[in-house]
């Protein structure tokens, strides 16, 4: 169910489609349905239903056939999953799950199937220390009679402390049957899809409750809130599990995973420091304070100084073992470097390799290159990669020196053990071995007089 408003969230920005971890919350339970081997997802649509729908199907549904339903206007969870009744099949189990709760794990969702086994209606249910606002569990015994609405609630009612969760599952065939049979008799004026669990009662189809202990898998977001309360709960959860992975945090509370962390034995990584798409940590790697690294793979040894950033977008970037890499360095799509290469502060790589031992100590730009080993790339060195129109490659070869202050206008190629004399531009090829100038000549003019300011 993604129809929802979402109000108090106060954005012009669907609510299903708000950020958790990197993912919006409709991603994350989509992504769960996945893990549940789904043949089918029905997306029930309604507020702002052309945006949402044209972010699913931006995602990849990996084996997942989507459906949407439109539900206008919004009168209820019983009148949304009315709405795509159309689109299920009657031999199936109906999941019914909220795009606004992202964290239900796919083992509760099968034990929840499984409890179903495609006759039984199947709830999740949870005790809360403060159930205000949800509804009640009404039980005979350990046999669930009925789901009352908090407004809907008696006094006594309302003291019973196990609340549904709004995820059930259901055999499709009987849930058509009773929604067939909802009405809006109630202090809201909407059609409650908890209501189907009176009609199974009537029925005589036992209802079961899968109780969990775990609230964050249940839990709902309706405001910023919220939102940033569960980021942080997951945050620490992702933080924990790496750590009884062996992974050293310095403060798992200062630690974001917005994708897929994968780390050797021994790596370290220090405070506030952020993770995307997917990341891969060679064994001893250290990450230093405050760096953002999104799809590389750093090998064993590499030391990350603090405040780099690393993005890889689809290109991705390499790290090679034992490179050093910052602090306040950026590696770019295509970066490659080679094992015991040193990136250091203020200097930028895009699209380029940089082969075993090579070094750009100091502010200095690398586009489209291919360096060869133990290269010395001097500060505020260039290369000119771009005409306007294309893109050309520079090619350096074994240990070239190239000065400061260069400007290497591509294409061209450094000739192996030449030295670039610094403040050069060079835009032709150069020799191997050969000593390179190209500047103006330097001039002194005796006795200069400065201009003064006019009074």
């Amino acid at each position: 169910m993604a129809a929802g408003k979402g109000t108090r969230m106060k954005s012009a920005r669907p609510k299903v489609l708000h950020h958790l971890a990197g993912r919006a919350l409709l991603r994350h339970v989509l992504d769960t349905a996945i893990q549940l081997s789904a043949r089918r997802a029905v997306i029930i649509v309604g507020h702002q239903a052309e945006q949402v729908q044209a972010q699913v199907v931006s995602w990849p549904p990996q084996n997942l056939t989507l459906d949407f339903a439109r539900q206008e206007p919004q009168l209820g969870t019983g009148h949304a999953v009315q709405q795509a009744l159309p689109l299920l099949a009657d031999d199936g189990v109906t999941l019914i799950l909220s795009g606004d709760v992202p964290l239900t794990q796919a083992h509760t969702l099968q034990a929840l199937i499984g409890a179903c086994a495609g006759q039984h209606l199947a709830l999740l249910t949870l005790d809360l220390p403060d159930p205000s606002g949800y509804g009640r569990i009404v039980r005979q015994g350990q046999a669930v009679q009925a789901i009352v609405e908090h407004k809907d609630a008696s006094d006594e009612q309302r003291r019973i402390t196990e609340i549904y969760s709004g995820i059930m599952a259901v055999p499709t065939r009987q849930l058509r049957s009773w929604l067939a049979r909802l009405d809006n008799k109630n202090a809201q004026g909407e059609y409650y899809l908890t209501d189907v669990v009176k009609f199974a009662v009537a029925d005589g189809v036992p209802v079961l409750a899968h109780r969990i202990t775990d609230a964050a898998q249940v839990a709902g977001i309706n405001s910023p809130l919220q939102l940033a309360e569960l980021e942080r709960t997951f945050q620490l959860r992702q933080a924990q599990a790496l750590m009884e992975q062996g992974t050293r945090l310095a403060d798992p509370a200062r630690f974001d995973l917005r994708g897929q962390l994968l780390c050797g034995p021994d790596v370290e990584i220090d405070v506030g420091c952020v993770f995307e798409g997917r990341v891969e940590l060679g064994a001893g790697v250290r990450i230093g304070a405050h760096c953002v690294i999104a799809n590389a793979q750093i090998a064993e040894g590499a030391v990350i100084h603090p405040y780099t950033h690393i993005d890889g977008e689809q290109a991705g970037v390499q790290v090679g073992p034992g490179a050093l890499v910052g602090p306040f360095a950026r590696l770019r799509p295509g970066a490659q470097l080679g094992a015991q290469v040193h990136i250091g502060n203020f200097v930028e790589v895009k699209n380029s390799s940089l082969a075993a031992g090579a070094k750009a100590n100091h502010l200095a730009y690398l586009g489209d290159a291919t360096v060869g080993e133990r290269v010395n790339y001097g500060a505020g060195s260039i290369t000119a990669n771009y005409d306007g129109a294309n893109k050309h490659r520079t090619v350096i070869e074994a240990d070239v020196h190239v000065g400061s202050n260069c400007v290497l206008v591509a294409p061209v190629t450094l000739g192996a053990g030449g030295t670039i004399g610094g403040g050069s531009t060079i835009t032709k090829d150069t020799a191997p071995g050969a000593l390179s100038v190209a500047r103006g000549k330097q001039i002194s003019v005796a006795n200069w007089q400065r201009p003064t300011k006019k009074k």
